[in-house]
Protein backbone atom coordinates (compact mmCIF):
# COMPACT_ATOMS: atom_id res chain seq x y z
CA UNK A 1 0.00 0.00 0.00
CA UNK A 2 1.39 3.40 -0.93
CA UNK A 3 0.34 6.67 0.69
CA UNK A 4 -0.68 9.59 -1.48
CA UNK A 5 -0.23 13.28 -0.69
CA UNK A 6 -3.54 13.49 1.14
CA UNK A 7 -2.41 10.88 3.62
CA UNK A 8 -4.79 8.24 2.29
CA UNK A 9 -3.60 4.87 1.11
CA UNK A 10 -4.06 3.56 -2.39
CA UNK A 11 -4.11 -0.14 -3.14
CA UNK A 12 -1.64 -1.30 -5.74
CA UNK A 13 -3.43 -3.00 -8.61
CA UNK A 14 -2.61 -6.59 -9.40
CA UNK A 15 -1.28 -7.45 -12.83
CA UNK A 16 -4.71 -8.63 -13.98
CA UNK A 17 -6.49 -5.60 -12.51
CA UNK A 18 -4.07 -3.21 -14.20
CA UNK A 19 -4.45 -4.99 -17.51
CA UNK A 20 -8.23 -4.80 -17.20
CA UNK A 21 -8.04 -1.09 -16.38
CA UNK A 22 -5.93 -0.41 -19.46
CA UNK A 23 -8.27 -2.41 -21.70
CA UNK A 24 -11.26 -0.49 -20.34
CA UNK A 25 -9.60 2.83 -21.13
CA UNK A 26 -8.64 1.54 -24.55
CA UNK A 27 -12.18 0.36 -25.30
CA UNK A 28 -13.50 3.86 -24.59
CA UNK A 29 -10.92 5.63 -26.73
CA UNK A 30 -11.14 3.19 -29.64
CA UNK A 31 -14.94 3.43 -29.57
CA UNK A 32 -14.78 7.21 -29.87
CA UNK A 33 -12.03 7.60 -32.47
CA UNK A 34 -10.61 5.69 -35.45
CA UNK A 35 -7.65 3.42 -34.76
CA UNK A 36 -5.10 5.84 -36.25
CA UNK A 37 -6.30 8.69 -34.01
CA UNK A 38 -5.86 6.88 -30.69
CA UNK A 39 -2.51 7.59 -29.06
CA UNK A 40 -0.91 5.21 -26.58
CA UNK A 41 0.31 8.23 -24.60
CA UNK A 42 -3.30 9.28 -24.05
CA UNK A 43 -4.22 5.81 -22.80
CA UNK A 44 -1.36 5.92 -20.30
CA UNK A 45 -2.30 9.42 -19.19
CA UNK A 46 -5.95 8.52 -18.50
CA UNK A 47 -4.95 5.32 -16.70
CA UNK A 48 -2.41 7.22 -14.60
CA UNK A 49 0.52 5.03 -15.60
CA UNK A 50 3.74 5.57 -17.50
CA UNK A 51 3.94 4.81 -21.17
CA UNK A 52 6.66 2.29 -20.35
CA UNK A 53 4.32 0.38 -18.05
CA UNK A 54 1.64 0.24 -20.73
CA UNK A 55 4.18 -1.12 -23.21
CA UNK A 56 5.16 -3.70 -20.61
CA UNK A 57 1.62 -5.11 -20.88
CA UNK A 58 1.14 -4.49 -24.61
CA UNK A 59 4.34 -4.18 -26.68
CA UNK A 60 2.66 -2.32 -29.56
CA UNK A 61 -0.48 -0.34 -30.25
CA UNK A 62 -1.58 -3.17 -32.53
CA UNK A 63 -1.22 -5.65 -29.65
CA UNK A 64 -3.22 -3.34 -27.41
CA UNK A 65 -6.13 -2.91 -29.82
CA UNK A 66 -6.13 -6.64 -30.61
CA UNK A 67 -6.40 -7.34 -26.87
CA UNK A 68 -9.37 -4.93 -26.59
CA UNK A 69 -11.11 -6.71 -29.46
CA UNK A 70 -10.38 -10.18 -28.04
CA UNK A 71 -11.71 -9.21 -24.61
CA UNK A 72 -14.99 -7.98 -26.06
CA UNK A 73 -15.24 -11.07 -28.26
CA UNK A 74 -14.85 -13.37 -25.26
CA UNK A 75 -17.49 -11.43 -23.36
CA UNK A 76 -19.97 -11.65 -26.22
CA UNK A 77 -19.38 -15.37 -26.70
CA UNK A 78 -20.02 -16.00 -23.02
CA UNK A 79 -23.16 -13.87 -23.09
CA UNK A 80 -24.60 -15.61 -26.14
CA UNK A 81 -23.63 -19.21 -25.35
CA UNK A 82 -26.51 -21.59 -26.04
CA UNK A 83 -27.92 -23.75 -23.26
CA UNK A 84 -27.70 -27.43 -24.31
CA UNK A 85 -31.01 -29.23 -24.59
CA UNK A 86 -33.20 -26.11 -24.76
CA UNK A 87 -34.83 -25.32 -28.15
CA UNK A 88 -33.53 -22.26 -29.95
CA UNK A 89 -36.98 -20.64 -29.97
CA UNK A 90 -37.21 -20.88 -26.18
CA UNK A 91 -33.81 -19.41 -25.38
CA UNK A 92 -33.58 -16.85 -28.20
CA UNK A 93 -35.43 -14.06 -26.40
CA UNK A 94 -33.60 -14.54 -23.11
CA UNK A 95 -30.26 -14.82 -24.90
CA UNK A 96 -30.87 -11.59 -26.81
CA UNK A 97 -31.99 -9.85 -23.62
CA UNK A 98 -28.70 -10.79 -21.96
CA UNK A 99 -26.73 -9.73 -25.02
CA UNK A 100 -28.48 -6.35 -25.31
CA UNK A 101 -27.92 -5.74 -21.61
CA UNK A 102 -24.23 -6.31 -22.27
CA UNK A 103 -24.33 -3.93 -25.26
CA UNK A 104 -25.79 -1.19 -23.07
CA UNK A 105 -23.48 -1.81 -20.11
CA UNK A 106 -20.34 -2.10 -22.25
CA UNK A 107 -21.21 0.27 -25.08
CA UNK A 108 -17.62 1.51 -25.46
CA UNK A 109 -16.28 -2.01 -25.74
CA UNK A 110 -18.98 -3.04 -28.19
CA UNK A 111 -18.29 -0.05 -30.43
CA UNK A 112 -14.54 -0.60 -30.20
CA UNK A 113 -14.97 -4.25 -31.17
CA UNK A 114 -16.83 -3.33 -34.34
CA UNK A 115 -14.41 -0.57 -35.23
CA UNK A 116 -11.77 -3.26 -35.68
CA UNK A 117 -13.09 -4.21 -39.10
CA UNK A 118 -12.33 -0.69 -40.33
CA UNK A 119 -8.83 -0.67 -38.86
CA UNK A 120 -6.12 -0.53 -41.49
CA UNK A 121 -4.03 -3.08 -39.61
CA UNK A 122 -4.55 -6.55 -41.07
CA UNK A 123 -3.56 -8.31 -37.84
CA UNK A 124 -6.30 -6.47 -35.95
CA UNK A 125 -8.82 -7.20 -38.68
CA UNK A 126 -7.97 -10.90 -38.50
CA UNK A 127 -8.65 -10.89 -34.75
CA UNK A 128 -12.05 -9.32 -35.45
CA UNK A 129 -12.87 -11.76 -38.24
CA UNK A 130 -11.94 -14.74 -36.04
CA UNK A 131 -14.28 -13.41 -33.37
CA UNK A 132 -17.17 -13.11 -35.84
CA UNK A 133 -16.46 -16.61 -37.12
CA UNK A 134 -16.67 -17.91 -33.54
CA UNK A 135 -20.07 -16.25 -33.09
CA UNK A 136 -21.23 -17.75 -36.36
CA UNK A 137 -20.12 -21.25 -35.35
CA UNK A 138 -21.85 -20.88 -31.99
CA UNK A 139 -25.18 -20.05 -33.62
CA UNK A 140 -24.87 -22.80 -36.24
CA UNK A 141 -24.06 -25.33 -33.52
CA UNK A 142 -27.18 -24.32 -31.56
CA UNK A 143 -29.33 -24.67 -34.69
CA UNK A 144 -27.80 -28.06 -35.53
CA UNK A 145 -28.50 -29.32 -31.99
CA UNK A 146 -32.19 -28.28 -32.12
CA UNK A 147 -34.47 -31.06 -33.49
CA UNK A 148 -36.69 -28.43 -35.12
CA UNK A 149 -33.88 -27.24 -37.38
CA UNK A 150 -31.16 -29.88 -37.20
CA UNK A 151 -31.84 -31.04 -40.75
CA UNK A 152 -31.15 -27.55 -42.08
CA UNK A 153 -27.42 -28.07 -41.71
CA UNK A 154 -27.60 -30.65 -44.49
CA UNK A 155 -30.39 -29.23 -46.66
CA UNK A 156 -29.60 -25.50 -46.54
CA UNK A 157 -26.24 -24.73 -48.14
CA UNK A 158 -27.05 -21.06 -47.63
CA UNK A 159 -27.53 -21.38 -43.86
CA UNK A 160 -24.03 -20.24 -42.94
CA UNK A 161 -24.35 -17.18 -45.16
CA UNK A 162 -27.79 -16.45 -43.70
CA UNK A 163 -26.41 -16.52 -40.15
CA UNK A 164 -23.50 -14.33 -41.18
CA UNK A 165 -25.96 -11.85 -42.65
CA UNK A 166 -28.00 -11.91 -39.46
CA UNK A 167 -24.92 -11.07 -37.41
CA UNK A 168 -24.26 -8.07 -39.66
CA UNK A 169 -27.92 -7.03 -39.33
CA UNK A 170 -27.84 -7.32 -35.54
CA UNK A 171 -24.61 -5.33 -35.36
CA UNK A 172 -26.10 -2.51 -37.46
CA UNK A 173 -29.26 -2.47 -35.33
CA UNK A 174 -27.32 -2.38 -32.05
CA UNK A 175 -24.93 0.36 -33.15
CA UNK A 176 -27.85 2.49 -34.33
CA UNK A 177 -29.69 1.79 -31.07
CA UNK A 178 -26.67 2.99 -29.09
CA UNK A 179 -26.67 6.23 -31.08
CA UNK A 180 -30.02 7.10 -29.53
CA UNK A 181 -32.78 5.17 -31.26
CA UNK A 182 -36.27 5.52 -29.76
CA UNK A 183 -36.69 1.74 -29.69
CA UNK A 184 -36.79 0.05 -26.30
CA UNK A 185 -34.54 -2.90 -25.52
CA UNK A 186 -37.57 -5.18 -25.80
CA UNK A 187 -38.35 -3.85 -29.27
CA UNK A 188 -34.76 -4.33 -30.40
CA UNK A 189 -34.80 -7.86 -28.95
CA UNK A 190 -37.99 -8.77 -30.80
CA UNK A 191 -36.71 -7.27 -34.05
CA UNK A 192 -33.49 -9.29 -33.91
CA UNK A 193 -35.31 -12.47 -32.86
CA UNK A 194 -37.77 -12.23 -35.76
CA UNK A 195 -34.89 -11.61 -38.15
CA UNK A 196 -33.00 -14.74 -37.05
CA UNK A 197 -36.07 -16.95 -37.15
CA UNK A 198 -36.85 -15.52 -40.57
CA UNK A 199 -33.47 -16.38 -42.08
CA UNK A 200 -33.26 -19.92 -40.70
CA UNK A 201 -36.88 -20.96 -41.28
CA UNK A 202 -37.21 -22.82 -44.62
Amino acid sequence: MAANQGGRTRRRLSTEERREQLLTVGARLFSESPYDEVWIERVAEIAGVSRGLLYHYFPTKRDFFAAVVERESERMLRMTAAVPGIPVREQLGAGLDTFLEYVQAHAHGYRAFHRADAAGDQTVRRVYQRALAAQERQILAAVAADPEWSALSETRPDLRLAVRGWLAFTTAVCLEWLRGSDLTREQVRDLCARALLGVITP
